[in-house]
């Protein structure tokens, strides 16, 4: 498994950890030129989670990969942040705003992977 691969599990355990919903893993490895090559989408049900799911990703990365985001952006309104870990982007949206930029399906022809939610 190379980094990126570990990188992309621990982002998607720091948000099943604070019980993040609808987690999808965007794969843009095949697309040259693409700004990335995942993308991990999911949303939390109010700002507090939402802020809560950033925090527990940065935690998980940082404890598993030893890395921390080149920037984040969001965190104030909390309403979408996004983590920017240069191979992998995680967007946490409240349900709102998720159905409003519909990046699930900005990439078309990408393959997508649901994530199952924890209870």
């Amino acid at each position: 498994m190379d980094q990126t691969e570990v990188l992309l599990k621990a982002v998607v355990a720091g948000l099943q950890e604070k019980k993040g919903k609808h987690i999808v893993t965007v794969d843009l490895t095949q697309f040259a030129g693409a700004i990335c090559q995942y993308m991990v989408i999911c949303e939390g049900n109010t700002p507090t989670q939402v802020s809560a799911l950033s925090d527990s990703v940065w935690d998980v990365v940082v404890k598993e990969v030893h890395e921390k985001p080149l920037s984040i952006d969001g965190n104030q309104a909390a309403q979408w942040i996004g983590m920017d870990y240069g191979t992998v982007l995680v967007h946490i949206f409240l349900p709102e705003q998720r159905a409003f930029y519909n990046l699930d399906h900005l990439w078309a022809d990408a393959k997508v992977t649901s994530i199952p939610d924890i209870d």
